[in-house]
């Protein structure tokens, strides 16, 4: 495994930690019966929180090379990679197109 790949493991992880308060937070915050101060103090620790537990640091990565563009989401692997795969015979049921 790539540096990469640990990175976004890492942040991954992270974010899996500190979900469940992200969740509770913004469900405090959207309450309307809630007094406006509390919510702002809720906001207030909602920022507090380190951006690696955010959920927009995620990336979709290919678990093969590492790449972060085309990377197609149901083989969780690079359109490059695909298609070496693809070449070999390796992905069942995957066959190259022709019309």
């Amino acid at each position: 495994m790539n540096n990469r790949n640990l990175k976004d493991a890492k942040r991954r992880n992270a974010f899996h930690n500190i979900e469940e308060t992200r969740v509770l937070y913004k469900a405090i915050i959207k309450d309307q019966s809630i007094s406006p101060r509390v919510r702002f103090d809720v906001v207030c620790a909602l920022n507090a929180l380190p951006r690696i537990h955010s959920r927009v640091r995620i990336g979709n990565r290919c678990v093969l090379t590492g790449r972060s563009k085309a990377v197609l989401r149901k083989f969780k692997i690079s359109r490059i990679c695909l298609r070496d795969l693809v070449a070999l015979g390796a992905l069942a049921g995957v066959t190259k197109a022709s019309w």
